[in-house]
């Protein structure tokens, strides 16, 4: 069964321009590819692992895309997105690549484990941790950040996390 998409992506998500061209970022088996698609986004699905993205190769709006995102070289991207959305995912190297492929009124809606989550399970590698703040401290000073929220959950299970919605102002 699929996992339900995340209520943060899910409250921010029609901030987006309707029938909008989004990157899911590090998409894994496609929980919010999914949902976005059925919600009349034109959704890029971008993971490394061919196999978990194998459900969504014949979903309509879903254009799948098999790209290592950590090579040593930062990943092209064709054209600008009108939303992007990261979920569990982090690599520092993308971040503020990510606020440059956004349109103007893009929106990002990134949300992730940060400091703090070594005491909850994994990830519990600071590689993958992300800093108290970093999100904002990153994102405001080229976007206008539109929510943010850190601390620690209970639901769906505990962990600690990191959540923004930000838009990128012409």
């Amino acid at each position: 069964m699929q996992e339900k998409p995340s209520p943060w992506i899910m409250k921010f998500a029609p901030l987006i321009k309707n029938k909008g061209r989004v990157l899911d970022l590090a998409c894994g088996k496609g929980r919010h590819a999914i949902w976005l698609a059925q919600q009349g986004y034109q959704v890029d699905a971008i993971d490394h692992d061919s196999m978990a993205t194998s459900s969504m190769n014949d979903i309509e709006n879903i254009n799948v895309v098999i790209r290592d995102l950590e090579t040593s070289e930062l990943p092209k991207f064709g054209h600008a997105y009108d939303g992007i959305v990261v979920s569990r995912y982090l690599h520092r190297p993308l971040l503020t690549l990510l606020a440059d492929i956004l349109n103007p009124d893009g929106i990002l809606i990134y949300e992730t484990f940060m400091k703090g989550n070594e005491h909850c399970g994994k990830p519990s590698n600071p590689d993958f941790l992300l800093l108290p703040d970093e999100l904002r401290n990153t994102y405001a000073p080229l976007l206008t950040v539109i929510d943010f929220e850190q601390g620690e959950e209970r639901e769906p299970s505990p962990a600690v996390i990191q959540r923004i919605c930000a838009k990128k102002i012409t």
